[in-house]
C-alpha cells in the first residue's frame, strides 16, 4: 500500500473513531438529562420538536441553576412554614379563594428562601426543573388553576385540587429534616 492510501485509512479511521464517540457522548448526555428532567425532558422535546434543542434548553436551565445560591432551610424555618401551611389548608374549608392566593404566596416565598428567584412565573418554572422536576407539572397545574379563579372560572373543587397541587411542589421545596441536614453536610 502507498503512504496516501495508508494516511487515508487512518484517517478515515479517525474520522470513524470522532463519530462513534461522539454519538456514545450523546447517548450518555440524552440519558441524563432523561433521568434527571423525568417528565421535563419530555415536555421540552414537546415543546421545541426537536430533540438537540431540547436538550440543549435543558443543559442551560442547569447551567442557569447552577450559578443560583441554593440553600437548605434551618430548622425554625421549616416548622414555620409547615405551621403556616397548615393554617392555610384549614383556611381553606371556610374560604377556599383566599386559601388558593396564601398558597400560592407561601410556596413563592419558600422559593425566595431557598434562593430561587421568584420575578416571573416561567423563569421561576425553568429553574425549579432541574432539582424538582417529578413536582413541577403539580406547580404547573396549581397555575393555571390559579388563573382561571383570578377569572372568575374556578370550581370550589378545582381550588381544592390547586391546594393539593400546590402542597405537593411545598413538600418538596420544604424537605424533610434529614434532607436538610444531608444537603447541609454534602455543602
Amino acid at each position: 500500500m502507498s503512504t496516501g492510501v495508508v494516511i487515508g485509512l487512518i484517517v478515515v479511521a479517525l474520522i470513524v473513531v470522532a463519530g462513534v464517540a461522539f454519538m456514545a457522548r450523546s447517548s450518555m448526555q440524552r440519558k441524563r438529562l432523561r433521568s434527571k428532567f423525568g417528565p421535563e425532558y419530555d415536555r421540552a422535546l414537546e415543546g421545541k420538536g426537536d430533540r438537540t434543542a431540547a436538550e440543549r434548553e435543558l443543559a442551560e436551565r442547569e447551567r442557569e441553576h447552577a450559578k443560583l445560591d441554593l440553600r437548605p432551610l434551618d430548622p425554625g424555618a421549616r416548622d414555620t412554614y409547615a405551621r403556616n401551611w397548615t393554617a392555610i389548608q384549614e383556611q381553606f374549608v371556610d374560604e377556599p379563594s383566599a386559601a388558593v392566593g396564601q398558597a400560592d404566596r407561601l410556596v413563592t416565598d419558600l422559593m425566595a428562601e431557598r434562593g430561587y428567584p421568584t420575578e416571573g412565573y416561567e423563569k421561576r418554572v425553568s429553574l425549579l426543573s432541574v432539582e424538582h422536576a417529578n413536582t413541577l407539572g403539580h406547580y404547573r397545574d396549581a397555575h393555571e388553576i390559579r388563573q382561571r379563579q383570578d377569572r372568575g372560572e374556578a370550581s370550589t373543587e378545582d381550588l381544592r385540587n390547586a391546594m393539593v397541587h400546590y402542597r405537593t411542589l411545598f413538600e418538596d421545596l420544604l424537605g424533610s429534616r434529614q434532607d436538610g441536614e444531608r444537603r447541609e453536610g454534602a455543602r
